[in-house]
């Protein structure tokens, strides 16, 4: 894996004796969708608002593109997009011209810049359009067009689907896959959609109160393989149980009419042929597969996330 863009060495952050956040450690590199999970009040807005210089540390170091935040700020925020909140835009100007005047005050944006970025959001058709007939979702594409207009290496997105539908959630999540991909920016998202998460995000990082519990991947090489536990649904999961034993196989109850076994593909189909030939009547078979919020409540103890 190259350099990571971004570098959080034992950040922590007190606020008189209270510690919100507790010696987080996390590497982020480029092109992947990086997203940040934890229960309410587990630290996912303060982490972010150190990361882009809006909340000092107590202890440790944030380094973006190998500068410091807190002794390089400039040279370090060079790197980062961020949307902290929703986006705020002059709902009185088109797309176009909110782009063109945070483009002035960066040295170096070409309109060919904005004309890109524009297309990478899907905005074509609407830029030239008021930002007050927007739709929710359409004003995050815009928020997310602003922040990368300079081309970051990092783009950080807090809560990046409140209150879009789910037509609107979909459209961001397929342009922050794109974003990662084609621009090869590492893109950093708080949220407390796991359904989302799962879909979205290449890593996750699950925090809660304010200490690193895990860090899951989800998609590439190193995703975690699938659970190779089935349940069967039988009318007699007493006898099956006993079946299993004699086989070797430790079974047990799923409910009233199930079992549930440790089974490859191979061994599923021999355990299906003793079943029925001890009698017992098979109903169905399906794999069970650990889903993030799986992942998640087994890894929290149970604890609700926002």
């Amino acid at each position: 894996m190259e350099q990571p863009i971004v570098k959080l060495h034992n950040v922590t952050k007190k606020i008189g004796k209270r510690t919100i956040i507790d010696r987080l450690t996390l590497d982020l590199p480029l092109g992947e969708v990086f997203g940040f999970l934890g229960p309410n009040g587990s630290g996912k807005t303060t982490t972010i608002r150190m990361m882009v210089g809006l909340m000092s540390l107590t202890d440790g170091e944030i380094t973006i593109g190998g500068h410091s935040i807190t002794k390089e700020y400039e040279k370090a925020i060079r790197h980062v997009g961020a949307i902290v909140e929703n986006p705020e835009m002059y709902k009185y100007l088109s797309g176009y011209d909110n782009l063109i005047h945070y483009a002035r005050m960066i040295p170096g944006i070409t309109e060919h810049r904005v004309h890109e970025v524009v297309k990478l959001v899907g905005l074509e058709g609407r830029i030239r359009d008021k930002v007050r007939t927007y739709s929710l979702g359409m004003r995050q594409r815009l928020g997310v067009a602003q922040a990368i207009l300079h081309k970051p290496q990092l783009l950080i997105l807090d809560e990046p689907t409140n209150g879009l539908d789910p037509a609107g959630i979909r459209e961001l999540r397929d342009y922050l896959r794109l974003l990662s991909k084609e621009e090869g920016i590492a893109v950093f998202v708080s949220s407390h959609l796991l359904s989302e998460m799962e879909l979205m995000c290449d890593r996750v990082a699950i925090i809660q109160n304010g200490k690193l519990i895990d860090v899951r991947t989800i998609r590439g090489e190193h995703a975690a393989k699938a659970s190779n536990r089935v349940v069967i649904e039988i009318d007699q999961p007493q006898a099956a149980i006993n079946v299993l034993q004699a086989a070797g196989l430790a079974g047990e109850l799923e409910g009233t009419n199930a079992i549930a076994v440790e089974a490859d593909r191979e061994s599923t189909a021999a355990i299906n042929a003793s079943l029925v030939a001890a009698g017992i009547k098979v109903y169905g078979i399906r794999a069970q597969v650990k889903t993030l919020e799986d992942q998640f409540l087994e890894v929290t103890g149970g604890e609700r996330i926002g």
